[in-house]
């Protein structure tokens, strides 16, 4: 089987190395020539640009950053459709607005192929195991045939509805998340504030109803520890924004995921965006402490 890959970051580069170690034939590319060359290296074979790509495969995947990268992918100059694309299956696991991937369906059928939306749950370890959740939104015939891609990468692949439905799930996740680091960073800041430890903080946080598997896997980068980064600040920022953009255009009132948003938004213009999600709380005491200073 070939397959062809846009976007070699983190997820995109352990999503090629996986498939490579399962006997698939990669053909990708990235708009980073350095992170191109380092696939080149371990065995991934590089093409010089998006068309080429499309051309030389029949199952197409494309994983970047935002909305408005995946239609310059798409719709660009050397993008996807300037190949003759009839017959083929576009698998698009960026995290998109709902609206963003159906106009981009909409276009790729025009053309006669076929797009499936499907962001996933996991992380780099997951994919390395195979282990990834797929929020899959299409047609059936479409999702049936994407399971040749989808047996190498995925432990389940939930089909929540037609194209669109995959984003709008993930977006729900992610805002889920959003708010929950939101309350995590506030709940902190309210114990430091008055002689609690992060320590015993968390040590507390981790007993109660609330605790989850993402509390007990940070728990050392929230206490100050370096860890491995899973997702940074900008991407869940991006998020975010996505997610309330995606509210205010089918009248659904996100007033804590604004304010999440907003804390958000202040650690990536203070230079925190690279850093793990993990990160905030920490982001969060220290504005809060330069804003409202102790008396």
């Amino acid at each position: 089987m070939q397959v062809g890959l846009v976007g070699l970051g983190r997820m995109g580069a352990a999503i090629a190395q996986r498939l490579r170690s399962r006997g698939v034939d990669v053909i990708a590319w990235d708009i980073d020539a350095a992170a191109a060359a380092r696939q080149k290296e371990q065995g991934i074979r590089i093409v010089d640009g998006p068309t080429a790509v499309a051309s030389a495969a029949d199952l197409i995947v494309s994983i970047i950053t935002e909305d408005s990268g995946v239609r310059r992918l798409f719709l660009g100059p050397g993008g996807f459709l300037q190949a003759p694309v009839s017959g083929k299956l576009f698998i698009e696991m960026s995290t998109l607005r709902p609206t963003t991937v159906r106009e981009l369906s909409s276009e790729v059928v025009a053309r006669g192929a076929r797009m499936i939306d499907s962001p996933v749950m996991g992380s780099i370890p997951t994919v390395r195991e195979g282990k990834l959740v797929a929020l899959v939104g299409g047609q059936t015939e479409d999702v049936e045939r994407a399971r040749v891609f989808f047996d190498h990468v995925t432990r389940r692949v939930i089909h929540l509805g037609p194209v669109g439905c995959g984003d709008a799930m993930k977006l729900a996740v992610n805002l889920g998340m959003a708010a929950y680091l939101q309350a995590l960073s506030e709940s902190l800041a309210l114990g430091a504030r008055h002689g609690l430890t992060l320590e015993q903080m968390l040590d507390v946080l981790s007993e109660a109803p609330t605790a989850n598997a993402w509390l007990a896997m940070k728990k050392e980068i929230l206490k100050g520890a370096p860890g491995d980064m899973t997702m940074d600040i900008r991407t869940m920022r991006k998020d975010a924004m996505s997610a309330v953009a995606s509210g205010a255009l089918t009248g659904v009132a996100m007033p804590v995921s604004a304010g999440a948003l907003s804390a958000l938004s202040a650690a990536v213009a203070g230079g925190w965006g690279d850093k793990d999600l993990a990160e905030l709380p920490h982001f969060f005491r220290d504005a809060m402490v330069q804003v409202f200073p102790q008396t």
